[in-house]
């Protein structure tokens, strides 16, 4: 386990110098969403997030809101508003669309004015399981690294990366962070953002969908299993 720290810290020194293009998974292939430089990164709103809520038409009505535990808030004239999991633009739409019931045409802003921590979740076979808040831009290994490293029992050859996309979807993916740290060229390792999951496993996944329903999800804390599944079939 020591040597795996020693060369996982060695192969991040030396990640700048890699060359050659990563190899892509024949499980699951995603292209799409590797390699992102956070130019064009969506932020999703989750339970714990501010937004001033500015209602030009009736001032009166303005609000600074926290989103709450359930991924909802409340504004005068509407019932629970859902905003977890949703982009500020599609939550101002939802609430001009729950507070037209009761005014007429009203012109709504919403901003997005506090953040708490970018966490992110870290579990199966790591030493210290549980969340952690990211220090910057950082990926699967190095999150990994912050849990203590992969146990005697798990495999740094199938690591899980779970996350919510734009309009809800969630995505999975198999990375082998061993076959990284022992040659850079080979390392796929996607820039982790708030509340993505990155979990170890002790065996090969057969079924990856099946491994994530069975055994990722039961171990999410509240709030993380709450942004992953509040949408359900609204999205």
């Amino acid at each position: 386990m020591t040597r795996l720290l020693c060369l996982a810290l060695l192969s991040l020194m030396i990640a700048s110098c890699q060359s050659g293009a990563p190899v892509e998974s024949a499980v699951f292939p995603q292209k799409e969403w590797r390699h992102e430089d956070g130019a064009d990164a969506f932020y999703l709103l989750a339970p714990g997030d501010e937004l001033d809520v500015i209602v030009h038409t009736a001032p009166e009505l303005n609000r600074t809101v926290t989103i709450g535990p359930d991924g909802r808030f409340r504004m005068p004239y509407s019932g629970p508003i859902l905003a977890a999991a949703r982009t500020v633009d599609e939550v101002r739409d939802g609430v001009q669309f729950a507070m037209s019931r009761e005014l007429n045409d009203p012109d709504i802003d919403v901003l997005l004015v506090g953040t708490p921590s970018q966490r992110v979740f870290v579990g199966g076979d790591v030493t210290n399981p549980g969340l952690f808040d990211m220090p910057g831009l950082i990926d699967p290994l190095q999150a990994i690294i912050m849990a203590g490293g992969v146990t005697n029992e798990g495999r740094a050859s199938t690591v899980v990366l779970m996350r919510r996309m734009p309009g809800g979807e969630v995505k999975s993916a198999v990375f082998d962070l061993k076959a990284g740290i022992y040659d850079p060229s080979l390392a796929d390792w996607a820039p982790l953002r708030r509340f993505d999951i990155v979990y170890v496993t002790r065996k090969p996944i057969a079924n990856q969908n099946l491994f994530v329903r069975q055994y990722i999800r039961d171990a999410l804390p509240i709030d993380f299993s709450l942004f992953y599944d509040i949408a359900g079939n609204n999205r």
